[in-house]
């Protein structure tokens, strides 16, 4: 494991703090980095809600949700820390009580952490400048997604960026805190056989699967305005497509990474109302069963009709030196029948085989990179099988799980943004330019299906989506993996 560094002093003040994500994710994510010791004494959690209870009952709920086993000494420490504000974001007369908190905290790191809807992102930042909360070392936090299309998510930079400079706004897509997907810089910049064949003469092409076996559970209101491709496409896999097609930087510094990243998405061709019969594939769950259990359809869990898509896979082309010709393959679904996540690169066969007819067929080298559930790297080749007589071509692969390596199992995402956000360390978050440039090339395909009224299509929970996500790979003699 890395060496734990602790942080410097700080306040952070979650809006949302007792909605599902900071439950889920945020607050235990703050309890393991606290049990690791990275919080020096007089750091704080502010939690802010819209209703009213007391500290002790909002304790109760967060022993709840952080249900793992917990040290006393450690439990009360972590405690200690957290405190409870009722705050209406709209109302300005009730921000009295987070003033009161930060009167006389101007020397520790501010941090605000919005976990609610970004329609609310502007009206939070201008209460910290109104209400004179605002310090010279402070950060804003802004969740995904940020808006719902170009128009909107330039409003909200807009908004925010009037009260904060770009260096102080981090716009987090969990994703880039993921172990496996930094450690594909590495894989990239840090070992010299691989940069050599990153290129459109030796890959074929590129796949990536990001799948989910639950459907959208308490989160259904707002997923049915939103949908997949802006649920997930527009940030996740475009942040995975970014990381894989971009050039090497000059350094590790955050806007070198960053200023190759926005390079792919200006080189992304445009899918517009020509392209996305062909290129796009939108379905919906209905009824099925996933691990053994008949669940719902979207529709059903829904209580109404619905054109929200659950599963979209989309063929993209990256029009530069590197990648010209060689096709991307995205896909991203609910209720598929497993949760994976994966990067698969397949290289290009050998152009000739010098082995007997009789023999079996050379499969082509394949690297795959596993995001979840089970962080690793999988080179797939070709070896002879040992023994006397013919040649036997067999396919082996040399694993890395990052569990069995380094002896851990890898912290979540968050645990590492929250600390870096802490730190003051953009690198693993968003640029302005960034979230408009893919929202610019999002709302192509969304005008698209709305131009060329393309139809939701239906795959059974616990499929790999509608049948015809694959007839897109099958008419360039292409197949998904796994399937």
């Amino acid at each position: 494991m890395a060496q734990m560094i602790p942080v410097a002093p700080f306040d952070l003040i979650i809006f949302g703090g007792t909605g599902d994500l900071a439950m889920r994710k945020l607050m235990p994510a703050l309890w393991h980095r606290h049990c690791d010791g990275q919080f020096p004494a007089g750091s704080r959690i502010i939690s802010v809600g819209r209703g009213v209870m007391k500290v002790d009952a909002y304790l109760s709920k967060l022993q709840e949700a952080i249900s793992v086993a917990k040290d006393e000494d450690s439990w009360v420490s972590f405690t200690a820390r957290i405190n409870y504000v009722n705050l209406d974001a709209t109302d300005y007369s009730t921000w009295s009580g987070l003033a009161g908190l930060l009167e006389g905290r101007d020397d520790v790191v501010r941090a605000i952490y919005l976990a609610i809807p970004p329609s609310l992102f502007g009206l939070i930042a201008r209460g910290f400048v109104e209400r004179n909360l605002k310090t010279p070392d402070m950060r804003i936090v802004l969740e995904k997604p940020v808006g719902r299309d170009y128009e909107s998510a330039r409003t909200i930079n807009d908004e925010v960026g009037a009260c904060f400079a770009e260096n102080q706004i981090f716009r987090i897509d969990h994703y880039l805190g993921k172990e496996t997907v930094q450690n594909l810089l590495v894989l990239r910049f840090g070992n010299a056989i691989f940069e050599p064949l990153w290129r459109r003469e030796v890959i074929d092409h590129v796949q990536i699967t990001v799948a989910e076996e639950l459907g959208v559970g308490n989160r259904i209101g707002f997923y049915d305005n939103i949908g997949a491709l802006r649920d997930m496409v527009q940030n996740h896999l475009m942040q995975l497509v970014c990381l894989v097609a971009m050039e090497p930087p000059a350094s590790f510094d955050d806007d070198a990474v960053r200023d190759e990243k926005i390079k792919v998405l200006r080189a992304l061709r445009p899918i517009g109302a020509e392209l996305v019969k062909s290129n796009t594939v939108r379905g919906q769950y209905s009824e099925g069963a996933v691990d053994r259990a008949v669940v719902e359809s979207y529709e059903e869990e829904l209580g109404h009709s619905s054109d929200t898509e659950t599963f979209v896979a989309l063929k993209l082309d990256i029009d530069n030196w590197r990648w010209s010709g060689i096709p991307f393959f995205i896909r991203t679904g609910k209720r598929m029948p497993e949760k994976h996540s994966e990067i698969v690169i397949q290289f290009k066969p050998v152009p000739h085989s010098i082995f007997s007819s009789g023999t079996q067929e050379i499969k082509p080298n394949r690297l795959s990179i596993m995001l979840q559930p089970n962080e690793g790297v999988r080179l797939n080749m070709v070896a002879k099988a040992p023994g006397p007589g013919d040649f036997t071509l067999k396919p082996v692969s040399l694993d890395l799980s990052f569990e069995e390596t380094f002896g851990v199992h890898y912290p979540d995402a968050y645990e590492r943004l929250v600390i870096e956000v802490l730190r003051g360390n953009p690198a693993l978050f968003m640029r302005r330019d960034e979230i408009e440039a893919a929202w610019s090339w999002t709302d192509t395909i969304l005008q698209g299906w709305e131009e060329s009224n393309q139809k939701l299509e239906s795959y059974a929970a616990g499929t790999w989506g509608p049948a015809s996500a694959s007839l897109m790979l099958n008419r360039v003699d292409r197949d998904w993996y796994p399937e």
